[in-house]
């Protein structure tokens, strides 16, 4: 039997458990709650049901028999719970896995031995394998799958977990647990998982029958796929994987709350209302976030047919590509002037896939004040979250886009009459006044420089991961995405730590690609065990270290609000600050990956194709002065007025 968490008691809407319920308007909720009215009883079915996370699959079945598989098992042989585990996960389409093996997970790992589909990469520690399957995720598309054991083990998944639901990345975690007989009995290693992780997953499991295993994976795998994905966590007692089975593949999905919360088409008069918006409109801005990374093609033509300039989100970033004449770069807090400018002159704001978040909105009331807001959205709870809009469709953003670009190629002759000309000169006009730039001091590596040679060197075709701090912001300011999963970093939790995983699992996902990870010696360091595991697994993950010696993002703000006091900012060793402290090309030789350093200016372009020529992994610490600020800056809470686009930390405040 799969039991379904219930939620937290501080959740007091709850819809009705009565059998007519089910026929009346759903009461909405955040999208973490579930409608559980009830204690968990572990002897008791819960029926699973899911509020505002809507499904972008018009066309399943409950019922729907799985693809033909063959299995290594003859169809009446009985087999342990862990191998039909591993086998459910095959019949997804699995072919990759970051685990990490311990004692109530290791029934688990002998099952991955025996088979002939799945690869596991083995992280060195259990965060760097959820950021490893985040960064599986956000290169391929589909669902990342990581595997740790009970207690530290789960724990260490957390923060991945919450990364993972605040960017809406389809994941699927499975932890080993205590048998079930021992749960609640405060056993070694033992942690309430589930319980832990509720408010940070789409869906969690506790797995008490073992014959429920087929269905649950199945269902774990649509709920982190459909909709607006996420991150969903599937916790298997030990006695549960190994109990022998004969398992029942065609077992149908349970999933009647979630299904009938399906999204019906756009509505048709509301796309035509868009439509007129648009032609009604001087100023139009579109402002795209992570939602439009699945429907960029759809993105460029309505571009192409409307001519309306793009302003991108931090996770918005290659899904218009960023060198297109018609492309603001990002907006936001770290955004440039003119992405900033034309949202704060629009007209008409479209607001397509996006959450309206702190880091880009600043102060609510000031943002987009003179426009008309348009939001589409596949998830109803964000749709008048922050910023009310006139018009809103909850839907998947890729067909409403669908809709709008046969509404517009309809009439294409009227179209011929929507001239934005003189609102792109105007935004012309700021690219030309306020342009990205940096200040260079003799033989100094500028960070931005060295990302730029990046950029030149690769012609924008490499995947890129980062950290969190400075060095993601000029990797997102620098480097000209051209399409969507090239760009990887953790935007809403802002985790450190994330890059060089999150590359491990672009380059397992996307074997031939270029992958590199633009990362801080902050960052870079909390999980440079992962060294281990790109040497072992000889995947070509060039890291470009922009080395600083400092938490650069803390230190630019104390810079610039605390009178540059030094609050534990400092990385290095504070009796030698001479020297390079710690040594990451000692990091590097001790996990047998090549690396060199860069200290001058003129050397950078050689060093960095060296890095791109060499096979397999490489390491390149760049260092780098930390007076930098990154620029355009909008304070915390400000608004457009309040723009700073010079100094650093060379000045006083």
């Amino acid at each position: 039997m799969a039991a379904a968490a219930p939620p937290p008691p501080s959740f007091t809407k709850t819809l009705s458990h009565s059998p007519s319920s089910s026929a009346k308007s759903p009461t909405l909720l955040p999208r973490s709650t579930f409608p559980f009215t009830r204690p968990l009883l572990l002897i008791h079915r819960r029926r699973f049901t899911v509020n505002n996370v809507i499904s972008t699959n018009h066309n399943v079945s409950l019922s729907q028999p799985p693809e033909t598989f063959i299995s290594r098992f003859d169809p009446d042989e009985p087999r342990k719970g862990c191998d039909v585990l591993v086998e459910a996960l095959e019949r997804e389409g699995v072919t990759d896995v970051f685990a990490y093996p311990g004692g109530a997970s290791m029934e688990i790992h002998q099952a991955l031995t025996r088979s002939n589909i799945i690869r596991n990469v083995l992280p060195r520690h259990e965060q760097g394998g959820v950021f490893a399957a985040e960064g599986y995720a956000r290169a391929t598309g589909f669902p990342g799958v990581c595997i740790a054991t009970s207690g530290p083990g789960a724990t260490n998944l957390v923060s991945g977990l919450a990364d993972a639901l605040l960017d809406s990345i389809p994941m699927v975690a499975i932890t080993g647990q205590v048998p079930r007989r021992m749960i609640g009995t405060d056993a070694f290693q033992e942690t309430p998982i589930v319980e832990v992780t509720r408010s940070i997953t789409k869906h969690n499991y506790l797995v008490l029958d073992v014959e429920d295993i087929p269905r649950v994976v199945r269902e774990a795998f649509f709920l982190a796929k459909s909709g607006r994905p996420g991150p969903v966590l599937i916790d298997v007692p030990k006695d549960i994987q190994q109990q022998l089975v004969i398992p029942n593949w065609d077992q149908p999905m349970r999933l009647p709350g979630y299904m009938s919360r399906l999204p019906k088409l756009p509505n048709e008069m509301l796309l035509e209302q868009i439509v007129r918006l648009i032609s009604e409109s001087k100023k139009p801005v579109l402002y795209v976030g992570g939602g439009c990374s699945q429907s960029s093609e759809e993105l460029r033509r309505f571009v192409e047919l409307t001519g309306i300039p793009v302003a991108s989100t931090l996770m918005g970033l290659g899904a218009f590509p960023t060198g297109d004449d018609l492309s603001l770069q990002m907006l936001g807090m770290h955004g440039t002037v003119y992405a900033n400018y034309a949202v704060d002159s629009s007209d008409l704001l479209l607001a397509f896939g996006v959450r309206f978040d702190d880091r880009v909105t600043g102060k609510l009331e000031a943002f987009a004040s003179r426009a008309k807001i348009v939001h589409i959205d596949i998830d109803s709870a964000e749709i008048g979250k922050n910023k009310q809009p006139h018009v809103s469709i909850c839907a998947d953003i890729k067909l409403a886009l669908q809709g709008l670009n046969s509404i517009l190629e309809g009439k294409e002759a009227k179209l011929k009459k929507l001239d934005f000309s003189a609102w792109r000169q105007e935004l012309n006009e700021q690219k030309v006044k306020y342009p990205l730039n940096y200040k260079t001091f003799g033989d100094a590596i500028p960070p931005q420089y060295a990302i730029q040679v990046l950029d030149e060197l690769t012609d924008g075709n490499a995947i890129v991961s980062t950290g969190v701090g400075q060095h993601q912001m000029w990797a997102a300011q620098y480097y000209k995405y051209k399409k969507p999963r090239q760009w990887l970093t953790s935007g809403g939790l802002g985790a450190m730590g994330f890059g060089l995983p999150a590359a491990i699992g672009a380059a397992v996902g996307r074997p031939g690609e270029i992958v590199v990870d633009i990362d801080g010696d902050g960052s870079f360091i909390m999980n440079v065990q992962e060294l281990a595991t790109i040497k072992v697994e000889n995947l070509p993950v060039k890291i470009m270290l922009l080395n600083n010696q400092h938490l650069g993002m803390v230190v630019q703000w104390e810079d610039r609000f605390y009178k540059a006091n030094r609050a534990h900012t400092y990385l290095g060793n504070p009796t030698n600050e001479e020297e390079i402290f710690p040594n990451m090309l000692k990091f590097a030789e001790a996990c047998g990956v090549p690396a060199a350093r860069v200290t001058h200016r003129d050397d950078v372009r050689a060093a960095i194709q060296k890095m791109l020529d060499t096979p397999g992994p490489y390491l390149l610490d760049v260092i780098v002065p930390h007076q930098e600020h990154v620029l355009p800056m909008i304070p915390s809470g400000g608004a457009f007025k309040d723009v700073i686009t010079e100094g650093d930390g060379r000045c006083s405040y």
